[in-house]
């Protein structure tokens, strides 16, 4: 049977005709005025998005790559930074300064649930010599999103940098970085962003350049220094993707046209359609509060693996899925709602969902879920998120 594939995964997502077509026009070079250009344009959104004056540096990489950037730029061999770890994501910040010979101290936050903002600034409390804070804005390994405005509060009137891995919440969720107090903020295409992936943005504040700029250089390709000056001038240090910053200009294109207040509302309820589809199918959502808006989280019960259910998912409704990391990866599931997509594909993979599990062997509750999902969705569209 032919069927539309609904790509429900929390990266990459579905594209928008509009930046596909982009992307498709004939290759232009990155060392001529029109490529300058495009980037003008493109840093004048991204200031937007990112809600700073400062510039917002493209690398050719995945958000990865940012995030190694930010750890050999910011901090030094044996420098301490306090890393939030409640997730997949987390623990990649752990190796990313082992690897750079930054000392990470590790705040382990059990899987499912956010950091206390308390807990943050005990831990600054007890240890002086911490410079950092890395943490996920949004653990996209389990559907937690962590309260980085509140944790903000906390580093900006201290002398520690608080560097944010945005990657799935950039464009989905609220993380204006002048008005929290961000220093450090990347994130990569294929989420929110709604391109491939291949690109990774990040962007510095003020005391965070200031801070860059008496860290010698220890990367060759991850300069930010270096990036920052051809940035100013409309180039990359370096070749960048060049049909992924046309198809970038299209997507900032797209949310100039929509505003970004459009866009969190419509991000919210979808989290709240999906979230509301799965508690009426008597399902259990892994996180309870704190939750993500670009990703939700499915413990599966006993009896039932993630890997046969993705595969009939996939096979016989066309809704593409993703399982749960380490321990989790037979347990859960993880539907994404980010990107290019509307509420009929979430009720699409919804429905996936309940025939999926029942082929499975598992016993579902209401029969209604589906509308009591939309229910869930143009309330949470008409009222809003709730404010921060």
């Amino acid at each position: 049977m032919l069927t539309k594939t609904h790509l429900l995964t929390p990266g990459p997502t579905p594209l928008p005709e509009r930046v596909r077509l982009v992307m498709a026009r004939d290759m232009v070079h990155h060392r001529t005025p029109a490529f300058a250009s495009l980037m003008r344009e493109v840093q004048a959104g991204l200031q937007v998005l990112f809600d700073t004056d400062q510039v917002i540096l493209p690398l050719a990489s995945s958000g990865t790559g940012a995030m190694a950037a930010a750890v050999c730029s910011l901090f030094q061999p044996g420098e301490k930074v306090l890393v939030v770890e409640g997730g997949k994501f987390g623990e990649r910040w752990t190796k990313i300064c082992r690897v750079h010979g930054v000392v990470p101290v590790i705040l382990s936050v059990p899987w499912g649930q956010a950091v206390s903002p308390a807990a943050v600034a005990e831990a600054l409390d007890r240890d002086a010599d911490i410079s950092g804070v890395l943490i996920q804005h949004a653990e996209t390994s389990t559907g937690v999103q962590h309260p980085l405005e509140a944790v903000a509060t906390v580093t900006r009137t201290r002398p520690v940098l608080l560097v944010a891995d945005g990657v799935s919440a950039v464009s989905i969720t609220p993380c204006p970085m002048n008005r929290w107090g961000i220093d450090c903020l990347l994130t990569g295409s294929q989420k929110g962003l709604m391109l491939p992936p291949g690109l990774a943005l990040i962007s510095l504040s003020p005391r965070a350049w200031s801070k860059a700029e008496t860290i010698p250089v220890r990367n060759f390709y991850f300069d930010l220094l270096k990036e920052r000056s051809f940035c100013l001038r409309g180039e990359s240090a370096f070749t960048l993707p060049v049909g992924l910053v046309a198809g970038l200009a299209e997507s900032l294109r797209m949310f100039g046209e929509i505003g970004l207040p459009a866009i969190h509302r419509k991000q919210w309820a979808l989290t709240m359609l999906v979230r509301a589809g799965v508690s009426a199918l008597g399902l259990d959502l892994f996180v309870r509060e704190h939750f993500a808006w670009g990703v939700t989280s499915i413990l599966l019960p006993g009896g039932i693996d993630s890997g046969p259910l993705l595969a009939r998912a996939a096979e016989r409704y066309g809704v593409v899925m993703a399982a749960g990391q380490d321990a989790y990866k037979e347990r859960m599931i993880r539907i994404g709602h980010m990107g290019w997509l509307d509420y009929s594909d979430l009720l699409a993979g919804l429905h996936a969902l309940a025939g999926s599990f029942i082929f499975c062997g598992g016993y579902l509750g209401a029969g209604n879920y589906l509308e009591q999902a939309l229910d869930a969705y143009w309330t949470a569209l008409d009222e809003g998120p709730p404010a921060a």
